[in-house]
């Protein structure tokens, strides 16, 4: 759940709209029945113990799997902006531009809605080590991205060596 948590708040660090973005997109998908509105959608993310306010309990299998499809939805939506991130044909000074707009971005809401007392949170705000870990968050949006997304983000999450 954490990684997944954390894939949905990169979402949302790329898009500045991202949260009504996943609102909508839950409509798109028809999993109202998971996720009948935001809040329903936010008590789910809250289920990440890595949060500021956690909620104690595990996503029951219609609610992980709908995370998942949301996730990996989003990434289509956003995969030009992902490749832009990923290529090595953009300028250097423009994709270290980028990069820090994500950076900032993001760890703008990770202090904003996770824990800092705990070990994770502290490795993903830190300079070096929190640069391999948005990284490869912004990979794993890319490789979830469309046809197939939706297995292959299942088998990521599923992997234990990340």
């Amino acid at each position: 759940m954490e990684r997944l948590d954390l894939l949905l708040l990169a979402i949302e660090a790329l898009d500045l709209h991202g949260s009504e973005a996943m609102v909508w997109s839950c409509q798109q998908l028809e999993l109202k029945e998971s996720f009948p509105d935001r809040v329903a959608l936010w008590k789910s993310r809250c289920r990440n113990p890595l949060r500021r306010a956690s909620r104690r309990g595990e996503l029951s299998l219609g609610e992980r799997q709908g995370l998942i499809e949301l996730a990996c939805m989003l990434s289509e939506r956003l995969y030009p902006m992902l490749r832009q991130l990923l290529s090595s044909n953009e300028p250097e000074e423009l994709n270290r531009q980028r990069w820090g707009l994500f950076r900032d971005r993001y760890n703008e809401l990770v202090r904003e809605r996770m824990n800092g007392r705990r070990g994770a949170i502290r490795q993903l705000l830190d300079p070096e080590q929190g640069e391999e870990l948005r990284r490869d968050m912004v990979l794993t949006l890319a490789f979830c991205a469309g046809p197939g997304g939706v297995q292959r983000l299942e088998a990521s999450l599923l992997d234990g060596s990340r």
